[in-house]
């Protein structure tokens, strides 16, 4: 059972009083922010009256968004410290109450900027040289003008988003909270009732009966209930390609790449490069097969890890090691990774009501503080350099960047804690001696780009399939989508459908098929960290200067100018290629210790 926040040294607690010195501060803000939103309302219908009306309501948009991500980062975060403290739920809710305040105070911002002409826009540019820094972010709103309808037409819509968001709600109630799962034995051999939260423990277990009971009992819910999620999949697929034509895109895929201003090549890219490797996938599922020493390997044998090497590292070793690692990137980066793990900008320990997992959070005028529930493994390690990725990038972009542009599109966020991944593997293969150590990184490693590259890919190239099936007028029903699944899965690990036939109903259980073609950037991520991570480790100081490039950049250009700073075209496939043969040299390595009989 984990403490109380009170026990917990003040060392491994995040310093929230950087960002209010105390809760009446966040108060006293937030009455003042809930003013000055009121009086905002009455810029509608101005913003276009001159170019200083565009230049000064654009500057108190952007002036009240900045205050209100402080605020809501403060509720937040304080919130996820204790979710048991009924005021900071509070807090919370008021600061979410605060966010539909702006949008509706701001609501007029984006239909009256379309009205203007690229020919006017032109004059007051000239005519006020002040609005000159925000030409990006206006240049990104003209490029949405044409699928932005008329204001009526996006009253309607807008009206309707809670009956296109129904079937993505539905989903989450009937897999969260009406769906009753068996109970399976434990490795203790003790009856634990099935759920999302224990069956990827499970899955991992070292006995293969486990593994199998919950596998089996598991999908055999999903076969249950497979027309309801048929139905919840297609209605959400339906509903994003009809709000994909009616904005004039060719698709939902481009309308949601759009969004990002990304390229389809870029997605097209992704699966043909994957299915051209897909052999290396195959040769790795065949050497787990040999580590675990079955005759045959079954789709519930894929998660176990193979090794079982102790690599312990304290919290304090970790952000020794930490430092050491990312030295690499030079002074600049060394000394705000100093002041990070120094000035309490995480929260470390697990404690009673703490929020689970870990993340990087933070807004324009705070620290890039991080979240953590500390274990002593090397998983958590890795975890320390990836949030850590996420917060320098964040910090970089801070400094370089006005408050318009201090941000990062989500198709480049996962790519900095990546990166930093990437290098901790490959300082710790250069450093480790023991064999049973070498075993455990690279397996690490194996699987960390199974689960990212390939199996993102997979969900990727199944999410573009059934799309382009409802737009050919094909019906989504759950034979059409466990026959697509099922071919899918077959293809990419090599084992056969017959004989792991539970494995088609796995679509209805991913939550992400709704999240509107999202999964791809995890895949291009780690791959494009996999590229850099090699350029910083083995190049000049010239591929460390452009990394640095990119992160200082944040939204100031479109995403694939920003990371091509680092040196990666994103719309060539050799940063995949690359990633692949990484991989495959890894992979080789691993065969080489499993030959000399180094096994678990």
């Amino acid at each position: 059972m984990s403490d109380n926040r009170s026990h917990i040294e003040e060392k491994y607690q995040w310093d929230l009083t950087t960002v209010f010195p105390s809760d009446k501060a966040w108060e006293k803000e937030e009455k003042s922010l809930i003013d000055d939103l009121e009086a905002a309302k009455g810029k509608s219908g101005h913003l276009l009256d001159s170019s200083q009306s565009l230049l000064e309501i654009t500057e108190l948009y952007l002036a009240l968004s900045r205050r209100l991500e402080k605020l809501y980062v403060y509720a937040s975060m304080r919130n996820d410290q204790d979710t048991t403290v009924s005021y900071y739920q509070e807090l919370q809710a008021r600061a979410t109450a605060l966010a539909a305040k702006f949008n509706q105070a701001f609501a007029f911002y984006e239909p009256e900027f379309m009205l203007l002409s690229k020919e006017n826009y032109q004059d007051f540019l000239t005519e006020c040289p002040d609005l000159l820094p925000y030409q990006h972010f206006f240049e990104k709103l003209f490029k949405q003008k044409e699928h932005v309808l008329s204001q009526k037409e996006e009253a309607l819509l807008a009206e309707a988003s809670e009956i296109f968001g129904a079937a993505s709600e539905t989903f989450e109630i009937l897999d969260n909270a009406d769906i009753v799962f068996p109970w399976v034995s434990d490795e203790m051999g003790e009856k634990v009732e099935l759920s999302h939260g224990n069956f990827i423990s499970l899955m991992e277990s070292k006995n293969r009966d486990v593994r199998k009971e919950a596998y089996e009992a598991m999908y055999s819910i999903y076969e249950q209930y497979q027309h309801t999620y048929a139905k919840t999949l297609q209605t959400n697929v339906k509903a994003n390609n009809f709000q994909a034509k009616i904005r004039n895109y060719g698709s939902a895929r481009e309308a949601a790449l759009a969004a990002n201003f990304i390229p389809e090549a870029v997605y097209d890219l992704l699966i043909e490069a994957v299915n051209k490797h897909l052999p290396l996938l195959q040769r790795y599922v065949k050497l787990r097969q040999k580590i675990l020493g079955l005759d045959e390997l079954k789709m519930y044998d894929l998660y176990t890890p193979l090794s079982e090497a102790d690599m312990s590292f304290t919290y304090e070793a970790a952000l020794k090691k930490a430092e050491e690692v990312l030295a690499v990137f030079g002074t600049a980066y060394a000394e705000r990774v100093h002041r990070a793990f120094r000035e309490r900008w995480i929260d470390v320990q697990v404690n009673k009501g703490k929020r689970s997992g870990a993340y990087s959070g933070g807004s324009y005028d705070t620290n890039a503080f991080m979240l953590l529930n500390w274990q002593d493994t090397l998983d958590n390690l890795f975890t320390l350099v990836h949030e850590t990725g996420h917060s320098l990038h964040s910090t970089f972009t801070r400094e370089n960047q006005p408050y318009v542009y201090g941000d990062y599109s989500i198709f480049l966020a996962e790519i900095a804690s990546t990166t930093n991944e990437n290098i901790l593997t490959e300082t710790l293969l250069k450093e480790v001696t023991d064999d049973r150590q070498r075993f455990a990184i690279l397996n690490h490693y194996l699987d960390d780009f199974k689960g990212t590259v390939f199996r993102q890919t997979q969900f990727a190239e199944f999410e573009d399939r059934i799309y382009k099936a409802d737009q050919a007028g094909q019906v989504l029903t759950s034979d059409y989508l466990n026959n697509l699944y099922a071919d899918l899965n077959e293809k990419y690990y090599g084992l056969s459908k017959e004989d792991n036939p539970k494995i088609q109903y796995e679509w209805a259980r991913i939550p992400h098929f709704y999240y509107n073609f999202y999964v791809y950037q995890y895949a291009t991520g780690f791959a494009a960290a996999n590229f850099l991570a090699q350029k910083i480790v083995h190049g000049a100081q010239e591929d460390k200067d452009k990394y640095l490039d990119y992160l200082k950049a944040g939204n100031s250009d479109y995403p694939l100018n920003v990371i091509a700073k680092a040196g990666l075209d994103m719309t060539d496939s050799v940063y995949l290629d690359q990633a692949f043969k990484v991989f495959e040299e890894r992979l080789i390595e691993l065969e080489k210790l499993v030959e000399k009989g180094i096994v678990q």
